[in-house]
């Protein structure tokens, strides 16, 4: 057992915690999405739209697309612009690559390896994406000849129609929400203050949340317990609040999920004594976004965990953050 046990782990073979009725819901999508994407295309076939010569009206890639967008609804790599980007990038790449490069490995390969570099600058790496771009340079003179028509028909006709039947077929199922955001402005999840929590998580808290969940999860329960146990000794780090709080800088108050906020400093008063030192704020991010408000200065100290900046789309702990966490 233990052979067959490490076995599966080099293999990568995870436990699947969906039910049968979330497996033959994805099954069922993904087969409406390609009919959908097949009869679109006949009917602009038969309306002279794409020349009735092109053999591509649908690109194979997609099916691997349906695989993502109705069995990992909530992935990152399956949201909306993950698909469109993914898609029309590369087909641009792939395009462009057949046009300049005359020795089609040379160019297929070159394809392939820039859409994945464009995809990922650009944030919207896709998988199938790959597929895409080796289409436009392998798929043959009926692809050729289209040029950069390639990118309209069949990429983007193809593309908005699994688009459409994706957001439509899962807002069918409450506990399926494409795009992944609006699961997360219309869930309300009952959360307690971390200050009132006495239990430590733990990895079979994980297992049976994604077995609750009841949706493919493209990271498993250990890669979860993991994660979270190298956030704990990050945040065991710095237990303490920021020295001063200045005006125009950014604060985080370091916690989780939907109690997560940042905090923009945007005046303040400096009126002795401390009882009086007033600053307002805006919350830039996570909970009471856009809100303002204003407190004491002491009051948003005692709020603010540590510094951060905006790098990359991301919210980072500041450089000053950073050296106080090392001389502690």
């Amino acid at each position: 057992m233990r052979l067959i046990s490490e076995l599966r782990g080099y293999l990568g073979i995870e436990k699947n915690n969906t039910s049968h009725r979330e497996k033959l819901i994805s099954a069922l999508g993904a087969a409406l999405a390609i009919l959908g994407v097949l009869w679109a295309t006949q009917q602009a076939l038969s309306a002279g739209v794409i020349d009735i010569s092109t053999s591509y009206f649908i690109i194979a890639s997609m099916g691997a697309s349906a695989v993502l967008l109705f069995a990992v609804p909530h992935g990152a790599l399956s949201q909306p612009w993950a698909l469109l980007g993914g898609h029309l990038v590369s087909a641009l790449v792939g395009v462009l690559c057949q046009r300049w490069i005359g020795h089609e490995l040379l160019a297929a390969a070159t394809a392939v390896g820039i859409a994945v570099a464009a995809m990922y600058y650009l944030r919207c790496i896709h998988p199938p994406g790959g597929a895409t771009a080796l289409t436009a340079v392998t798929g043959g003179e009926a692809v050729y000849q289209l040029g950069f028509d390639f990118l309209l028909v069949p990429i983007l006709t193809n593309v908005l129609v699994i688009l459409a039947v994706a957001i439509a077929f899962n807002s069918l199922f409450h506990w399926r929400r494409y795009p992944v955001h609006l699961g997360r402005r219309r869930k309300m999840v009952a959360s307690a203050e971390p200050e009132t929590r006495e239990t430590e998580i733990t990895q079979e808290d994980f297992a049976a949340a994604i077995q609750e969940q009841d949706s493919f999860v493209d990271i498993t329960a250990e890669g979860l317990t993991e994660l979270l146990e190298l956030a704990k000794q990050h945040a065991e780090r710095n237990v303490v609040h920021p020295d001063e709080i200045v005006a125009g800088r950014c604060y985080s108050n370091g916690k989780l999920g939907k109690l997560w906020s940042i905090r923009q400093v945007v005046d303040e008063s400096r009126e002795p004594p401390p009882t009086k030192d007033r600053i307002i704020y805006k919350v830039l991010a996570g909970d009471g976004a856009y809100d303002t408000g204003i407190c004491l200065r002491e009051e948003f100290r005692q709020w603010a965990r540590f510094e951060v900046q905006l790098q990359g789309g991301h919210w980072v702990k500041s450089r000053e953050s950073v050296d106080d966490e090392h001389r502690n």
